[in-house]
Parts: C-alpha cells; sequence; structure tokens
C-alpha cells in the first residue's frame, strides 16, 4: 500500500517536472543566420588588416607610426615594443568570437535562465577570450543545447543554493527547503558586494518568480536587497517577493534565508528530480498549515516596477542662478525637500508608469510636474525607507487581505470633531494604515497600531509612534483617553475591533468609530451616545455606506 503510494507520489511529481518547460517562450535560432554573416564579414576584416600591417609595405615603417604618436611621458616604449604583437590576427579573432558569442546568448533568455555556476563558466571564456570560432554548426548547436536546457537549469538552480551554503554552520541541512539556511562571503574583502554569492540568492528567487507566475528580476535585482538589509535592516528578517522568501543578513556578509512553506515544496519537488533518494517524502508534500508568523501577501508587483522603484533618486529643480556667481553658471540644481524622481525623469512605458504612479500614490507621493518636462513625487516624509521596503518585499498590502481602505478627508474631519480631543488626553488610532486620522491628530500623545509593516514604516517616517501589531492581540496595561478609528469590515472584524478597543479606554474615555451603515442603532456596546448620518460612496474603490458611532465608557 505504501509502495503504492510512493508511485503516486514520484509519478505526480514527474507531472509537475514535466510541466516545467511551460515557463519558457520557444525560441526561434533563425536570427543565427544574421549573426553569423555579420562574424564572417568581420572576420575578413580583420584578416585583410592583418595580412596589410605585416605586409611588407606596413612592417617596417609601423613602429614609426607608434613611436610618434605615443605619448611621450607614459608608455613610449611600451608601445614601441608591442608594435609586432599589436596586430596579430590570433588575438583579434579571439576577441570577435568573444563578441559574437556573447551577442548570441543576449539574443534569447538563455543567460538569464542559466544558474549562477554556468553564468559564472561563460563570463570566463567570454572574458578571457577563449570562446571557440562563431561558426555556424557549432553555434546552432550550442544554442540549441542551452535553449533545451532551461528545464535543467531551474533544477541546477534550485540546487545551487544549496551548494552554496556554508559549511561552517551546523545549522545548514540540506533534506530540502522549509528550514533555515545559512550562506556566506556575501561581500569580498573590500566590503563591497559579492555578486557571485548574491546570485545564488538571486537564482532562488528566479525559481520562485516562476512558480509565482511573476517575471524574473535581472541577474544584479538582489544585490541592493542584499546591501539594504545588511546596512539599515541589519540583523532583522526582511520580507522578499511577497513574503514567499525572507533573509536576515549581518554585517560580516553572512546571511540566514527561510522558504516560505507554500513555495518550499515545490523547490523540494525540483530537487528531488536530481537527487531522487536525498530528499525525504515529507519535504516533497504540500503543507497542510502555514506558519503563523511567515504570511504570503498575495501576487506581488512585477520586477520591472520594483526595479523602477529601486532607481528612484533624489528630486531637483533648476532655478536660475542669482548668486555672486551667477556668470558663470545660469542656472542651479536646488533639491526638493522629501522629493523623488525616476532616474531618468520618466519611462517610456505608458503601463510601467502608471504602475509606478499608483504604488507612489499609495505611499502618499504627489505626482508633480517639474520644469524640466518631466514629473517628481512629493511626500510629506522621508520615503527612502518605505521604498525600499516595497523594493524589498515587492508588495504593497492588497485591500483584500489588510481590508485598507484610507478614511476619506470629510468623514475624518467629522471622527475628530466627534472624539473632542483635549491637550490632555492620551490618543490611540488601532488599524491606522498611512495616518489619515492620526494626521489630525495630537502626534506627540498619540499611538499607532497597525498590521502591515509597509504602513508601520510610513507611519514612522512620518513622526507618529507606530506598533507592528495584529490589533486583536493586543493586551495593554495602558489605558487611553480617546480612541478613533476605522476598523476592517469583513467577516465581522468591525465589530470585533471595536469591542476590543472599547476595552483598551478609561472609564469616561471617548470611542469614535467608523461602521459599516448596517450597524447603525445596533446595541453591541454600552455607553454608545451617538450615531451619525450615513456616508455613502465616500470610499475610493468601494461602494459602501458608512456611518460614524460614538461611545463614552461608563
Amino acid at each position: 500500500m505504501h509502495a503504492d503510494r510512493d508511485v503516486i507520489t514520484a509519478a505526480r511529481e514527474g507531472e509537475f517536472l514535466d510541466d516545467i518547460g511551460q515557463f519558457f517562450a520557444p525560441t526561434s535560432t533563425d536570427m543565427v543566420d544574421g549573426l553569423v554573416a555579420g562574424y564572417r564579414q568581420d572576420r575578413a576584416r580583420i584578416e585583410a588588416a592583418a595580412a596589410f600591417i605585416n605586409g611588407p609595405e606596413c612592417a617596417c615603417v609601423l613602429n614609426y607610426f607608434l613611436d610618434g604618436n605615443s605619448d611621450r611621458d607614459r608608455g613610449r616604449m611600451s608601445l614601441s615594443s608591442a608594435a609586432s604583437k599589436l596586430f596579430q590576427e590570433e588575438g583579434a579573432v579571439a576577441a570577435l568570437n568573444s563578441k559574437y558569442w556573447s551577442k548570441a546568448l543576449a539574443l534569447t533568455d538563455v543567460y538569464d535562465a542559466m544558474p549562477q555556476d554556468r553564468r559564472n563558466q561563460w563570463n570566463a571564456v567570454i572574458d578571457g577570450q577563449t570562446a571557440p570560432d562563431f561558426e555556424e554548426e557549432a553555434v546552432r548547436a550550442t544554442l540549441l543545447d542551452l535553449l533545451n536546457s532551461r528545464a535543467k537549469f531551474l533544477a541546477e538552480r534550485v540546487d545551487g543554493i544549496f551548494r552554496a551554503l556554508s559549511g561552517s554552520h551546523v545549522t545548514n541541512c540540506p533534506e530540502g527547503f522549509g528550514r533555515r539556511m545559512i550562506i556566506a562571503h556575501l561581500i569580498t574583502s573590500y566590503g563591497t558586494t559579492n555578486t557571485d554569492r548574491v546570485g545564488y540568492i538571486n537564482d532562488l528567487r528566479c525559481v520562485i518568480a516562476k512558480f509565482m507566475g511573476r517575471d524574473e528580476p535581472s541577474w544584479n535585482a538582489t544585490s541592493g536587497v542584499v546591501g539594504m538589509a545588511r546596512q539599515q535592516r541589519r540583523g532583522e528578517w526582511v520580507t522578499l517577493d511577497g513574503g514567499a522568501l525572507r533573509l536576515r543578513a549581518y554585517k560580516c556578509g553572512t546571511a540566514h534565508l527561510e522558504v516560505h512553506p507554500d513555495m518550499a515544496w515545490r523547490l523540494n519537488c525540483v530537487l528531488a528530480h536530481l537527487y531522487p533518494l536525498a530528499i525525504p517524502s515529507q519535504f516533497r508534500q504540500r503543507p497542510k498549515k502555514n506558519p503563523k508568523d511567515f504570511v504570503m501577501m498575495g501576487r506581488p508587483l512585477p520586477f520591472r516596477v520594483v526595479e523602477a522603484l529601486s532607481g528612484l533618486e533624489e528630486a531637483y529643480l533648476m532655478e536660475k542662478n542669482t548668486g555672486p556667481q551667477a556668470w558663470r553658471q545660469e542656472f542651479v540644481r536646488k533639491r526638493i525637500r522629501n522629493g523623488l524622481q525616476l532616474r531618468y525623469g520618466r519611462v517610456d512605458d505608458n503601463v510601467l508608469q502608471a504602475e509606478i504612479d499608483r504604488v507612489m500614490a499609495y505611499l502618499g507621493g504627489v505626482k508633480t510636474e517639474n520644469d524640466r518636462r518631466s514629473h517628481y513625487y512629493a511626500f510629506d516624509y522621508d520615503a527612502h525607507d518605505v521604498v525600499a521596503e516595497v523594493v524589498a518585499s515587492g508588495c504593497i498590502p492588497d485591500q483584500k487581505s489588510h481590508q485598507f481602505y484610507p478614511t476619506p478627508p470629510s468623514v475624518a474631519q467629522a471622527v475628530i470633531e466627534a472624539a473632542q480631543i483635549g491637550p490632555e488626553h492620551m490618543c490611540l488610532e488601532p488599524s491606522a494604515g498611512t495616518g489619515a486620522l492620526a494626521s489630525l491628530m495630537p502626534k506627540d500623545r498619540t499611538t499607532c497600531i497597525e498590521i502591515s509593516a509597509l504602513h508601520c514604516a510610513v507611519l514612522t517616517a512620518r513622526g507618529y509612534c507606530a506598533v507592528q501589531a495584529d490589533f486583536l492581540k493586543i493586551h495593554e496595561r495602558q489605558l487611553y483617553d480617546r480612541i478613533v478609528m476605522n476598523p476592517p469590515f469583513a467577516d465581522g472584524r468591525a465589530q470585533a475591533h471595536t469591542e476590543h478597543a472599547y476595552s483598551l479606554l478609561k472609564t469616561g474615555g471617548r470611542l469614535v468609530a467608523v461602521l459599516p451603515a448596517s450597524m447603525r442603532g445596533r446595541d453591541f456596546l454600552p455607553g454608545v451616545t451617538d450615531w451619525s448620518r450615513t456616508y455613502d460612496n465616500e470610499f475610493a474603490g468601494t461602494s459602501v455606506s458608512v456611518t460614524i458611532m460614538t461611545a463614552t465608557k461608563q
């Protein structure tokens, strides 16, 4: 019976692996014709030039040209002595071969599909100019083999992370993904990022992206994330790719990695294709339940958007120079406080630009035209760390999972008026979002509780006391004089959040909550003193109607 079950499991895994090919679009090799033709033409020119320069007409006078035209202070003798070697045909042909093999790889997605080890091997051949002659038969055979090996490369990428694990850490136990892994030497002796080592983490992200139906990150996309984790978030877990992976980096260049169970079992199935007897069956089964502290956040942003956001830089305006040195330059650059702009001003793709604008608006950035026929995003806080959080996680919290619908200004103003906050009142805003209500409350006496790490980063950057937590799990000794809130509505959470907020209220304190209109008049809290009118269609992206409840704790 168990044997039959193993056969079925293996068959299912086999089906899963057979489907890997669907990740790669079929690639035509007809482009080889143009490459080979260009190669033959360039090679003929090299041969003709070498024959002429090394012929009797030129050989005896070439040193005079080099000697007379070289820098007198630098390299005169070396240039003169190298004249006989400078125009050797073999060296030029070797450089030509490397150039055209590099072009051939760039015309397909095969270089990006390669695991880091194979990419290193190809880089060594091309950089060392040891590539074979770019002959049509060899090129077609090599490219076809590489294109057909893309599914195999997928498995090799998964395997590569295990081979790159630190051998000095006993935590590493390569039975399969699902346990913590430690990789070392992510920085060089000069303190710079070791791109080869970081490339293994990037390979892992590429494979996970395939499983998520997502575009792949570029080959160097992970270097910036590792740098941020090692410098700004040292020793903290940094969530990557919508929660599929998380990383904790240290100053010494060591990083801990954990893969979410929903991705781990898929990776283990691929790994079992290479090592059928090495991966225990329990590592190749879909998890029955997910860990509570390792949450998948849904479908991440496209990597094209993430990479554009990683290139945001300080925004500047060009102003006419009226200073004492105005005669030297007509215009000077003036930094815009809390302004960010794309590295090249804008992108050519309208769809990509619209997605970037949406993300920036979500974070509180106001798109503003400048005087260079371009634009920047104006924030009321320093948004660098918040944008870095989006770049790392690849996500902004979605409305479905986080029930985030910012309180519109008209409703927010009515809530604050009903709260009657005095100069002595300590205040709380649960489920604070990005601070639509908190922005109208005394900053030095207001605590914000928010489940989204990104929203907490926004609140902190804006100067609020922000606590990242599930509000329903908060049981504080401190009680508050005023609590204002716009709780999540779905699945009965509005009542649960409001009742819990009431438990954190001081006697005589006031609670003001934005609630679904269907709850208007419902007797579920003692001390309800008022229900406002119904507000219809006030929340962007939803047609929900709401009311404002005011309660005083007896």
